[in-house]
This record gives C-alpha cells, structure tokens and sequence, in this order.
C-alpha cells in the first residue's frame, strides 16, 4: 500500500468530514474547489481538507483508483464518498447535505 492510499483511508477514517480539494480552503486553486468550501463554511462545518496539488501532486491518481471518481473536489462524510462541486451543491440547495451532516435548520 502507496503513502498516499495509507494518508487517504487515514484522512477519510479519522475526519468525520473530509474534502480533497485543489488548493486549500483559504485559497481554492479552482472554481469547483472553492464552491465546495464556500458550503461547508456556510454550514460551519469542521472539516480535514487535504490539498492535492501542493501536499501530495500525484494522489489525485490514487483517489481515482480506490474509489472510482475521476474529479476534484471530493468530499466524504462519515467514510462514504458524497462526490465531487455538482453532488454537494445540489444537496446543499435540497436540504439533503444538512441532513447526512445532522444540521437542523
């Protein structure tokens, strides 16, 4: 097992929230990245972010392999990955993310 396959499964298991973005939360290095952020923040949900391109350049590769999602950002919650701008955005706007994260409204 890869550094990085070890550092994914240990962030995703140890983080109730975990978001494997580009760039990190204070400066999102795409559009995508930072739309994800943006709703977590809003929801002032704590979260492990993990920078793809500065921390680990080649574990955008490894993301893919072990569960499939050929994009970035990814965010999981509670070990399942959610998916990447366009899945949380639409839970966000349905009310289904506050939820799956236990926040009433």
């Amino acid at each position: 097992m890869s550094d990085h396959t070890q550092l994914i499964k240990d962030t995703i298991e140890k983080n109730r929230v975990a978001l494997f973005m580009k760039g990190t939360p204070d400066m999102p290095q795409c559009g995508f990245s930072a739309r994800v952020v943006a709703i977590l923040d809003d929801l002032d949900v704590k979260y492990q972010a993990v920078n793809i391109f500065d921390d680990h350049p080649s574990i955008l590769h490894q993301l893919r392999d072990i569960h499939g999602w050929p994009t970035s950002p990814q965010l999981y919650i509670d070990g399942e990955l959610i998916g990447g701008c366009d899945i949380t955005m639409e839970m966000y706007e349905s009310g289904d993310l506050q939820a799956k994260l236990g926040i009433k409204e």
